[in-house]
């Protein structure tokens, strides 16, 4: 593949070194590669010359390239699918080569930098990811839909003396492309591969682990990686009962983790549906996929919070139910802090978790750890929030609540009472030490007024 590669980058020589201009390049007579003259390779000639003719690459940014050299450019290339299309018989190897050569030379280029200096990390929690479109998409379209194609329908033991390791590294890293219709076909690519070359599986989640490792820990920067966890989530569908431990790892040490980042926004629901495929596996994962989200719950970002709820109540009805009672404490006590939360949004969200049956349920296993915790929240919620319509759902959820366990609710509600009793007196206690000390204090002063000595200079 290296000496393609040499082969194709030798065909700017001319473009340097002779007058010879970029519309004479397409309309040479002889092609880039060698055809040989044997009959039974006199069916791919016209081939090797298309592909010998869109091995040049145009970059849209150089002033010397005309518009009718890019478009003649994508003439070859469609005409280039279509004889594809056409050829019933597989591709000859002297095809495969300079084919996958002109892939490479069309594909792996250096990528401009980010268009948004702030990157998806840093954008508001209101606002949603820019997108940056390449110029060099109607050229890059066909290339993607000629590599399909060669992945679909080659050997892939045959195609694997092209599609090397190194090609492979290449594309994953194509996903830092800005451009969503890029991603779109590249991830549509990247999976075919995966499920043709069953023996480089593992290389491949590897090298993907390693690209969202690097996001998590060190960049916080990288636009395709809800692409990538959209691959994940089909691979992560395909694994087979009782998990593997590098799977069970896998899920610990990358997909929690992924919670805590700045964009999740960005790409939560395909995170939270690779979690949720895990958990439907083997139900015991649930405890600790609950720990870790609630162990990366966020503070101040309140769009945050409101996925992370809903990704709990999913996870709560995937739960093996022998978790329940271990679960219930930590799960109650995070919602009735949002139900507690001043975001109205955040608040309600919280509140309508107590709609869901399997909640409900989780929650009743548990009531005289739960309760407590509840009950004080529901009180505090009527008695000081703003908002008119979480108060109202508040009080929806306190119904509930009395008529899940009336008894304990009216034990629950004396206690806070009591403590709420005690803790006034105990204010009430401390108000009149102070006002003695104070008191003894002034008394002190009048008694024993200072004196100060006059210094004269």
């Amino acid at each position: 593949m290296g000496s393609l590669k040499n082969t194709a980058s030798s065909t700017s020589s001319p473009k340097k070194n002779s007058p010879r201009t970029l519309h004479d390049l397409f309309v040479q007579e002889k092609p880039l590669f060698p055809i040989s003259s044997s009959p039974t390779t006199s069916g791919n000639e016209e081939l090797l010359s298309s592909i010998s003719y869109c091995t040049f690459v145009f970059t849209f940014t150089d002033p010397s390239e005309s518009p009718a050299q890019r478009d003649s450019k994508r003439l070859q290339l469609s005409r280039l699918i279509a004889m594809l299309k056409s050829s019933k018989k597989p591709l000859h190897e002297k095809v495969l080569g300079p084919l996958v050569a002109m892939i490479s030379a069309n594909l792996f280029r250096p990528l401009p930098p980010p268009a948004n200096p702030s990157a998806i990390s840093d954008l508001l929690e209101e606002e949603d990811p820019i997108s940056t479109f390449s110029p060099i998409w109607s050229h890059l379209q066909v290339v993607y839909e000629i590599l399909l194609r060669l992945v679909n329908f080659t050997d892939p033991k045959v195609l694997r003396e092209y599609i090397d390791h190194s090609f492979l590294h290449n594309l994953l890293a194509l996903f830092q492309s800005e451009d969503p219709r890029e991603r779109e076909s590249l991830k549509n690519v990247y999976h075919k591969i995966y499920s043709k070359f069953i023996s480089d599986r593992s290389m491949m989640r590897k090298s993907m682990t390693d690209v969202l490792l690097n996001y998590v820990f060190e960049t916080e920067k990288h636009p395709g990686i809800a692409d990538l966890l959209e691959i994940w989530g089909t691979i992560i569908n395909g694994f087979t009962v009782p998990l593997k431990e590098e799977h069970k790892l896998f899920l610990m040490r990358v997909l929690i983790p992924l919670h805590k980042t700045k964009g999740v926004q960005v790409y939560h629901r395909q995170l939270a549906y690779c979690v949720s495929q895990f958990v439907q596996k083997e139900p015991m994962l649930g405890g600790v996929v609950v720990r870790g989200i609630l162990r990366y719950w966020p503070v101040t970002n309140c769009q945050k919070e409101i996925l992370l709820i809903g990704e709990l109540e999913d996870l709560v009805e995937n739960l093996d139910p022998d978790q329940y009672r271990k679960l219930a404490l930590p799960i109650c006590t995070q919602i009735t802090k949002c139900i507690n939360s001043w975001n109205s949004q955040v608040a309600e969200r919280a509140l309508y978790v107590w709609n869901n049956e399997q909640f409900y349920k989780m929650a009743s296993t548990g009531t005289v750890e739960v309760f407590p915790v509840i009950v004080e929240g529901m009180e505090k919620n009527l008695k000081w929030h703003w908002s008119k319509s979480v108060r109202q759902l508040t009080e929806s959820v306190k119904v509930m609540l009395e008529d899940m366990d009336p008894d304990l609710y009216a034990k629950v509600l004396m206690d806070i009472k009591t403590k709420e009793s005690e803790a006034h007196q105990q204010d009430m206690e401390r108000k009149k030490r102070w006002e003695k000390i104070e008191l003894a204090a002034a008394k002190s002063e009048f008694l024993n007024p200072q004196r100060y000595i006059c210094v004269s200079h």
